[in-house]
Parts: structure tokens; sequence; C-alpha cells
């Protein structure tokens, strides 16, 4: 690990971004360019201090899932995503591990689709990033553990969703679930996070073993989902799948027909913003 050199290149990253980049205000009077240390932090998932230690070369061997949290902050380009695994002291995440790097591309998009909830899931259905009205729709994870963040994990283990679902469509949501998730193993048999998430759904889960003896593969398709949600009621929504070509990345887009009570119900949540969002979600 180049310490130094890591922590140049953190600062210089910082120093470069505009608030309307990341969508705070422009306003305010700033004594120098950039973002502060302290939005940097709150927006990464970090502490002031610790993100201080990194900047001063006085912090060692930060973990993959923090420069991972810090290269979609600073909106870092995929060369710019290596070079911070390779002065940190870490093997790229997409040498053997599945990209979940978020590019400026997609979060520019992200920050501009602020009418239609969107979550950003890697391969294995991973919740890397949601905007805001995604959160609000589904349930804020913002604070969950790691491994809470995966939507077939959640659903496997029984934890909180406002999905509304038959029995027959929580089976052929399953069974999409379990096809799609051998896919990514099967593009990367040797990424850690996988194994582990697999060797636990395993011991954990009676129906995903069921389900994965099948050795069904499938990638997962466009669908409707109808969701209770405790502020606005219930909504059915169309949701598609958007794959970012050259990474692992899909775009889960929940939209409504024009001018019907679910694109009103949508509305009305855009505008309540997210004042409650109790709830949890479970795979989308």
């Amino acid at each position: 690990m180049d310490a130094e050199e890591l922590a140049t290149a953190l600062r210089s990253w910082r120093d470069r971004l505009e608030p309307t980049a990341v969508g705070l205000p422009a306003g305010g009077r700033r004594r120098a360019p950039g973002l502060r240390r302290q939005e940097v932090a709150t927006l990464a998932g970090l502490t002031v201090d610790y993100l201080a230690r990194l900047e001063q070369g006085r912090a060692s061997n930060p973990s993959p899932s923090v420069l991972e949290a810090l290269s979609r902050t600073l909106r870092l380009s995929d060369a710019e995503h290596d070079h911070l695994f390779r002065v940190a002291g870490q093997a790229s995440s997409r040498a053997v591990r599945m990209n979940t790097h978020v590019t400026p591309g997609v979060q520019r998009l992200l920050d501009r689709l602020t009418d239609v909830p969107v979550m950003v899931l890697s391969a294995s259905w991973h919740l890397v990033v949601v905007n805001r009205l995604g959160a609000a729709l589904l349930g804020d994870l913002s604070s969950a553990p790691t491994r809470e963040r995966n939507m077939i994990w959640r659903h496997f283990t029984g934890l909180p969703d406002r999905f509304v679902m038959t029995a027959a469509q929580r089976r052929a949501l399953e069974a999409e679930a379990v096809a799609d998730l051998r896919v990514a193993f099967g593009r990367y048999p040797h990424d850690r996070d996988l194994r582990a998430l697999l060797r636990d759904l395993r011991r954990t889960s009676e129906r995903f073993r069921e389900l994965w003896n099948r050795t069904d593969v499938s990638e997962r398709a466009t669908s409707r989902k109808t969701i209770e949600h405790p502020e606005v009621g219930r909504l059915t929504l169309d949701c598609d799948v958007l794959t970012v070509a050259g990474t692992d990345l899909r775009l889960v887009v929940y939209t409504a027909e024009s001018g019907s009570a679910d694109a009103g119900a949508l509305a009305l949540l855009a505008t309540i913003g997210t004042q409650a969002m109790q709830s949890p979600t479970r795979p989308a």
C-alpha cells in the first residue's frame, strides 16, 4: 500500500468535484474548491475521522467495500477506480470479482431520474445504490448490514418487504432469482463474496437448496410488481431491468402508466420524500 499516493489521490479527486455533481446545493461560501470532507464521508458512509486519516496517509488497509464506496462517491472513471485499489494495496475488484463500479455516467443518470424509483443491483442481486424515490418506495437499506443489502438473501431468510405476491408469484420469483444467480456464478466462479453468499444460502434456506439443485440457468426478465406502501397505499408498477454495458450492474426501474392511479400515487410519494421508510425491501 502506498499511503501517501492514496492520500494525494483522494484529496485531488475530492477537490475536483462540484457540489451539484453529487446532488448538493451550489450555494454557500467555501474556503476550498470541491467537496468538504464531511460531505464525502457522509455520501460514502464513512466517519469523518476515518476519511481524514486516509487523506493524511495515517490509515492502512482500507477494505474493498470502503474503496468501492469512495470510488462511487468521487465519480471515478474505470482507470481511476483501478488506481485507487492499486495504491490502497488491494487487487482490483474487477480482477476476479464481478464489476460493481458505478461509473460517473450511471451516477449522473441516477441523479437526474428523480421522478422514478431506481435501484442499482449487482449480478448477485446486491443493492449497490438506490435513488431517493426508490428508497422511499421500497424501504431504506442504507444502514443495513452488508449481507442484508442482498435482495436474494433478504427473500430466502424471510426479512420483511412491501411486495404483495400470491403464492404462485412468489414461487416464480424464487425460481427466476436462483436461475439468474446461477448465471452470475457461471461468470464469476471465484468471486469470494458470491461464493460465501451461495454457501450461506444453501445452509440457511431449504427452498434455496431445492431450487439451486435444479441447475436452472436464465436471466431475469421484465415484470410487474405490486407494492403496499404505508403512506400512499397499494401501487402496481412496471419493473424493467436494464443492464449497464461493460459492467455487471442492473438498473431496476419502476414506472407507472401516465395518468393512472398508480402514477398519481408515485407522484404523491415523490412529494412526501423519504419521511417514512420503515420497512425494507426484498427482491426487486
